[in-house]
């Protein structure tokens, strides 16, 4: 269970009456993302209240006859999803700002200068939005808000987002150390094994993911993996 001086309060209102919990700020972001999360550990008080501040608990009658159940896990999901948190500025600042730094790696990851074709590092895109005055919601999820963060920064930077597919071969030794990688970076497309045990795959990958992938690529494989972009 969360401390109760580190939770925040979920409100929600349906059929004329109030519901709270005390939850876990971050969890509760987790909640609003649809990302899996075990509620009743994030919860400071297991209990569905009609007014927190005052300890004032729902009736059991209300919380049946409006949600259909007295499943507090279940309940709780739905208030945080529905409602509203009630933020401390410091709690609000800090949602905005996590949420920030996740739009901005996404962009990273799957965006790159359509005129030197080359990615662009998080500190460009940072400054970017900063010059726009992009707006983060704290609440909204990443792909949601990506779009328009896009069109926001396309007058400031030259920005797409666009895929690549890289041409990789590696000794048979090396394939071993690195195949879990390639494929976590993206799709091999084509991929065969040669006469003389190596390996040969193309692979696409989001176009910010190109520098990372030959990182990994030379760190496994101490320089010897050869890479070519392909069209």
């Amino acid at each position: 269970m969360v401390k109760l001086e580190d939770a925040v309060t979920a409100r929600y209102e349906k059929e004329g009456e109030k519901f709270e919990v005390l939850i876990d700020p971050d969890a509760a972001q987790k909640i609003k993302n649809n990302e899996s999360v075990n509620i009743i550990e994030n919860l400071a008080i297991d209990t569905i209240f009609k007014d927190s501040k005052k300890g004032t608990r729902a009736s059991e009658e209300k919380i049946k006859k409006v949600f259909g159940s007295d499943d507090v896990e279940a309940i709780a999901k739905e208030i945080v999803l529905k409602g509203e948190l009630q933020l401390t500025t410091e709690q609000r600042r800090k949602a905005v700002e996590d949420k920030r730094k996740q739009v901005i790696a996404s962009i990273v990851r799957n965006s790159i200068n359509p005129q030197t074709k080359t990615p662009h590092p998080p500190e460009r895109i940072k400054l970017a939005m900063d010059e726009a005055r992009v707006k983060i919601d704290a609440f909204k999820p990443v792909d949601a808000q990506v779009k328009d963060v896009l069109k926001a920064l396309r007058p400031v930077i030259p920005i797409s987002f666009e895929k690549i597919r890289v041409a990789i071969k590696v000794s048979g030794a090396d394939s071993l150390k690195v195949y879990g990688d390639i494929k976590g970076f993206g799709e091999i497309k084509k991929e065969e094994w040669q006469k003389d045990g190596s390996w040969i795959g193309v692979v696409e990958i989001p176009a910010g993911l190109q520098n990372d992938l030959y990182e990994k690529l030379n760190e496994k494989t101490k320089g010897n993996a050869e890479t070519k972009i392909v069209k």
